[in-house]
């Protein structure tokens, strides 16, 4: 056999696996949007990720080695899956990653990738602890499975008989609900209780979280159709309360992960554990990175737990039969790894907890985790006695961790026959002359929103809107092939020919590009925000139908059922369940209850026509004795001569809006003496050049500011709030639209001269000035991308937190300007 050392943990200059120095790899691909200047602290720490690999010999690789086992190699396939992890994280940009392989009996290595702090100052390893979300759903039916040993409970007696307070508010049903049910998901209740819920930051007991399940109706009878449910895995943290006589935490604890040895897994929030802990990181479609919130779940016992992924592996071998601590009957065990059955002996995707799927012919059992800030998923093939367990601190990753532990297994499979290893398959940004000629909107069914799906470029990256996510397409470095590619996972092959799109074998025929139709009335003021900064659901229209994206990822249409009420689809997380919008005395919405969950509507942003304004830190007299008694940044380096033109002298039918030549702006003052507009030379032919392209679609610029004197940014920054300032650039560095190379602009009608409306107004200090902002209705999300790419396609980068505002590749060749626009004589 070979084993793995544990080397020094030292922050090396050389990434380090198996004692082998593989040379520093380049910095990581920044983040999809480079700002204009280094402002945002969570995209700055993951463009920076620095990847480590740390290996090291389990505790228990030699105290229980399975009985005669045959020990295997997997040295080469430990290297690829090495490489093949570096490369992951660089693109998906995941800041620590912790994987163990577990075979012959043993731990056969376990390793981290990147840092799990912030300031990443401790490399991630195997005792790494992450939240393992559902994950925990596997020790509190193992814990439920002893108590059914002693007698204590029975699976298939009304839980009624254990809890007798317990009811939703179908009594019929609450009656026939028993815990094999709530096991396998089949006891008809809703995803999540109305008190306690994922959403829920005030972490109600576990008592209380299961009272709240009284006003809840039933979704499915009792039995009769698989849903996922949470709640329902906090009744049976409820019934092992009862019957143990104890809390579910403590009683876990002592008959579950000490015999076990799990010594870095815990059900609440541990000082000694915390400085193990990864820091979580959070992502939506239209941000950079944020912090995971820490609260702890009223479900604590389908959600809270802690862990590394090598205390699992010590849980994966007590899976597999081959842990010395025996602390469940082998009846048992393989009752809960064995699927149940639909009363017509159809077989269930659950055995007692565990997910049950074929993995090329081999059973595999398990579960995957995702909560706050992290993914984490368990992988068992018990016939074969190999598992993989891995988790990382990005929320929203888990297909992507199945991928590599499906790699990972497929390898552990090969080693043991004697075959070959799989190859991986690493993937590159589809060229941008390609992206470009994709983009567009497709319908394998036209008219139905269902069977429409949307392509969009945006930098290097092309996306794909189709049914529930937002997914990314790149190309196959081997094969050329698109495929998607990104957090959510890989494989998916897409081909091209002429006007279709072929995915999934499904054939999507290119739609004209004209603009969607308004949307419908009585839908308008259904559009918006509702629930919490940590976990926001956005209400919006996608081809013609209302839509919620729910948990920042996921899309579902929304299909009216009566006045305010709409039910979700008949698949996802939410199916069988309905939303439903509350009004006020006046009329007005005051918060969405979805699924069972209350969501208090968001105030974002200004009403249509409306400009948005600050509370300035200081007066306006302050503000301009400070900008006049200040300089801009010394700069050194070879700059052009400035070149400052004037738009209108080039095509007077542009439109200009100086806002802050009015005082109809952000901040309610006058900064420009004269309603002008400037850039560089190369920027404004640049710019009259879109403008004169979006003629043909009756369409044109309209400006609202360009070159900009550092002294007036200086003043927007001193005024502006600290939460605020990501709209505002920082004087020190000066800002683009100060060298002449920024223009801020949206798309006016030429024949009634008036504005295209977006999804926010200018200078809205709002997410819904973000250039993927997902809400609003599909017209305004139609125009702003088709300024974008208008913009993109001479020579413009959009900035990443404003739609209007376009950046001139070149910028850093002019120097920061300061003059008045009277003063420019060019």
């Amino acid at each position: 056999m070979f084993r793995f050392t544990q080397p020094q943990r030292t922050i090396m200059n050389h990434e380090q696996l198996s004692g082998h120095i593989v040379p520093k790899r380049s910095p990581v691909p920044p983040t999809p949007f480079v700002g204009r200047n280094s402002r945002a602290a969570s995209a700055s720490w993951l463009a920076g990720i620095a990847l480590v690999f740390m290996t090291s010999t389990s505790l228990h690789a030699d105290e229980s080695p399975a009985a005669n086992a045959t020990e295997h190699d997997y040295r080469q396939l430990i290297e690829q899956l090495n490489q093949s992890i570096r490369s992951e994280m660089g693109q998906k940009q995941i800041p620590s990653f912790s994987i163990a392989l577990v075979a012959d009996g043993k731990v056969v290595s376990s390793a981290g990738f990147g840092f799990q702090d912030t300031s990443k100052t401790v490399p991630a390893s195997g005792q790494t602890v992450y939240r393992v979300g559902s994950i925990s759903k596997l020790l509190t039916d193992v814990a439920l499975m002893q108590l059914v040993e002693k007698g204590e409970l029975d699976l298939d007696q009304p839980i009624q008989k254990v809890l007798p307070e317990f009811k939703i508010a179908d009594a019929e049903h609450t009656s026939k609900i028993t815990l094999r049910q709530l096991t396998q998901h089949r006891a008809g209740i809703v995803r999540e209780s109305p008190v306690g819920n994922y959403f829920d930051p005030t972490e109600p007991s576990l008592e209380a979280t299961v009272a709240s399940l009284a006003s809840t109706p039933s979704v499915y009878a009792p039995g009769s159709r698989t849903k996922y449910s949470n709640a329902g895995v906090s009744v049976i943290g409820q019934a092992v309360e009862r019957a143990a006589g104890m809390p579910h935490p403590d009683y876990v604890r002592e008959q579950v992960l000490k015999p076990l040895g799990m010594k870095h897994t815990s059900f609440e929030k541990d000082k000694a554990l915390a400085k193990h802990t990864a820091d979580g990181w959070m992502w939506g479609y239209d941000r950079p990175a944020f912090a995971a919130p820490e609260f702890l779940l009223g479900t604590g016992p389908a959600g809270n737990l802690y862990s590394s992924v090598e205390d699992l592996a010590q849980f994966s071998l007590f899976v597999m039969g081959q842990h010395p601590k025996k602390i469940l009957e082998d009846a048992s065990l393989t009752e809960m790894l064995q699927p149940g059955e639909t009363p017509d002996g159809k077989p269930l995707p659950y055995g007692i907890g565990f997910r049950i799927s074929d993995f090329h012919g081999h059973r595999r059992v398990g579960h995957g985790g995702a909560v706050y800030g992290f993914s984490t998923q368990l992988e068992i093939l018990p016939a074969e006695q190999i598992a993989v367990i891995a988790a990382s601190s990005l929320d929203g990753t888990n297909n992507w961790i199945t991928r590599i532990c499906d790699q990972a297994l497929a390898g552990m499979l090969a080693v043991r026959s004697g075959k070959e290893i799989p190859p991986s398959v690493s993937t590159e940004p589809v060229p941008r002359s390609r992206a470009r000629s994709l983009a567009g909107v497709y319908s394998s069914r036209p008219g139905d929103a269902s069977r429409t799906v949307t392509v969009d470029w945006i930098g290097d990256r092309l996306l794909l809107w189709k049914g529930t996510f937002q997914r990314e397409i790149r190309s196959r470095s081997d094969t050329g092939e698109l495929v998607l590619d990104d957090r959510f996972g890989f494989g998916t092959t897409i081909r091209q020919d002429k006007s279709y799109l072929v995915i999934d074998d499904a054939t999507y025929t290119r739609l004209s590009d004209a603009p969607p139709p308004e949307i419908r009335d009585e839908w308008r003021d259904l559009i918006g925000e509702h629930g919490w900064d940590h976990n926001t659901l956005y209400i919006l229209e996608r081809h013609g139908q209302l839509h919620a994206l729910i948990e920042w990822f996921y899309y579902y249409p929304l299909t009216p059922v009566g006045k305010d009420r709409f039910a979700f689809p008949d698949h996802g997380l939410y199916h069988g369940e309905e939303l439903v919008f509350q009004r006020d005395e006046s009329g007005e919405i005051t918060e969405v209850i979805a699924a069972q969950v209350a969501f208090q509507k968001r105030e974002v942003g200004t009403k249509a026509g409306e400009t948005f304004k600050i509370k300035r830190e200081l007066p306006v007299e302050k503000l301009r004795e400070l900008a006049d008694a200040a300089k801009p940044p010394h700069e050194e380096g070879n700059f052009r001569p400035s070149d400052l033109t004037e738009l209108t002298s080039l095509d007077p039918s542009i439109e200009l809006d100086i806002r802050y030549a009015t005082t109809n702006n952000f901040m309610d003052t006058v900064f420009y003496q004269q309603p002008r507009a400037f850039a560089q030379r190369p920027a404004a032919e640049a710019a009259v050049k879109v403008h004169q392209e979006l003629a043909k679609q009756n369409l044109g610029l309209l400006i609202y500011d360009a070159y900009r004197p550092w002294r007036v940014t200086k003043m927007f920054w001193d005024a502006t709030p600290s939460e605020m300032k990501n709209f505002v650039a920082n004087p020190a560095q000066g800002s683009r639209h100060n060298r002449g190379c920024a223009l801020d602009l949206t798309l006016f009608d030429r024949s009634t001269r008036d504005p295209i409306p977006m999804v926010s107004g200018y200078d809205e200090f709002s997410k819904r000035s973000f250039p993927l902002y997902p809400g609003g209705t599909q017209r305004q999300r139609y125009y702003r991308g088709l300024l974008r790419r208008a913009m993109e396609s001479a020579g413009f980068q959009v900035y990443e937190y404003e739609w209007w505002h376009f950046d001139f590749d070149g910028w850093q060749k002019y120097r920061i300007g300061n003059l008045p626009f009277e003063e420019i004589t060019n």
